[in-house]
């Protein structure tokens, strides 16, 4: 299936024109209190129900706009959309973080480690624990070092990451709420 996208000028320029416009901000509540665009509304990804988004938003007679990091799980999200037969959705091409370098408008928040991160740390983690475990323990903690390794080829291949799903689901990137957010419409800086 093939999604449609959009670039964050050609978003601006739709919202300017189409105030009740909507956008879908598909990470996790913890990066979206972080950053997000002004108008955004979060629904992780992995407690989307298209259904229930469209009967709230009209999806399917006006387009339902789906944001996220980069433009990876916006694209996913715009894919569950199609599979559940809603084809309107669009995906923000580079997401919030190609809206904030275009210098629109965002909401900023407290200052969270991202998913990616995250991820990156914990396989690292892993994979240096089985190391040090099958030197000093055991031959077989290679195995864990493996494990992870097998994981991580999986994940570059289907564009799925189930350490990232899992890590998505946990308290610290649960964390939600708008009480230290601010808009903010940054300058583009230069050399950016």
């Amino acid at each position: 299936m093939s999604v449609a996208t959009i670039s964050p000028n050609g978003l601006a320029q739709r919202r300017a024109e189409e105030k009740n416009l909507k956008l879908i901000d598909v990470r996790t509540p913890a990066e979206f209190q972080e950053v997000h665009v002004d108008f955004a509304q979060n629904i992780p990804l992995d407690q989307l129900d298209p259904a229930a988004v469209a009967s709230r938003n009209g999806a399917g007679t006006e387009a339902l706009y789906l944001i996220c990091q980069a433009g990876g799980r916006s694209a996913k999200a715009c894919e569950k959309f199609q599979q559940a037969g809603f084809t309107n959705v669009v995906s923000v091409e580079g997401g919030t973080q190609a809206w904030d370098q275009a210098g629109l408008p965002v909401v900023r928040g407290q200052k969270t480690m991202s998913l990616e991160r995250q991820v990156r740390i914990t396989a690292g983690s892993i994979v240096l624990v089985g190391v040090i475990l099958g030197f000093l323990v055991h031959p077989a903690f290679f195995g864990l070092s493996g494990f992870i390794g097998a994981g991580l080829v999986f994940a570059g291949v289907t564009d799925t990451c189930g350490m990232g799903m899992m890590l998505a689901r946990m308290p610290w990137n649960q964390r939600g709420g708008s009480s230290a957010c601010s808009v903010s419409t940054p300058t583009p800086a230069a050399g950016r």
